[in-house]
């Protein structure tokens, strides 16, 4: 039918026009919203997480020295020895190499995600786990884990900025490997609840995201 097939080829062609906008908004925007709202419902209705507890017991359950050190190293990265210097470095060589318009969304997006997540824990002002003491302790507040939210806003600046280019796939592959690390890294030192690692990883999608549409719509190769 004549309605049919023009509908068929509008929903095409906007396919093709805005296929990667849409699948941004959903996979980046709209799904990690749905999985934040509702960890953040259960945190702030102060209801225990079905899988939290049982994940960090497992974890205990495999400490051991070379564990200690590999996870000790990958939560290092995670924020001060790692994430952060490279944060203001890839904000700094953008910069100097005048791209202006990569630079300011590197800087919004990953100076955001810090400032979201500060905000985040004193709204939510979740405790930290205490199920055994930690060898890496931490003051703050739990809810959404920084470290995992730090590795995630970088990951994705990284890959957004480098997939129109040949580094995208080497980008993509070793981000693959630092982000969940770090995230295990938290769980398996015991200062953050799985469900605060899962949180951190969403609000960093939502955040880098919608800088990315915001600011670098229109962005040629």
């Amino acid at each position: 039918m004549p309605v049919a097939r023009g509908l068929r080829d509008a929903a095409s062609g906007l396919l093709r026009r805005h296929g990667l906008v849409l699948a941004l908004l959903f996979a980046g925007i709209l799904l990690p919203m749905w999985v934040f709202a509702e960890l953040a419902d259960e945190v702030h209705e102060a209801e225990a997480i079905a899988f939290d507890e049982p994940l960090l017991l497992f974890a205990q359950a495999m400490a051991r020295d070379g564990f200690d050190r590999v996870f000790l190293f990958f939560s290092a990265l995670g924020h001060r020895w790692g994430v952060v210097p490279a944060d203001m470095l890839l904000v700094l060589v953008l910069l100097w190499r005048r791209r202006f318009r990569d630079g300011l969304f590197a800087a919004v997006a990953l100076g955001g995600s810090g400032l979201l997540n500060v905000a985040a824990k004193l709204t939510f002002a979740r405790e930290r786990p205490a199920l055994w003491e930690s060898i890496a302790p931490e003051a703050t507040y739990s809810f959404p884990s920084g470290h995992a939210m730090g590795s995630m806003s970088l990951a994705l600046v990284l890959v957004l900025l480098s997939w129109p280019t040949r580094w995208r796939w080497p980008v993509l592959a070793a981000m693959a490997v630092f982000v969940p690390m770090v995230g295990l890294s938290r769980i398996y030192l015991g200062v953050h609840y799985p469900s605060d690692i899962i949180a951190g990883w969403m609000a960093a999608s939502i955040w880098v995201v919608a800088s990315w549409l915001l600011l670098m719509r229109g962005r040629r190769r």
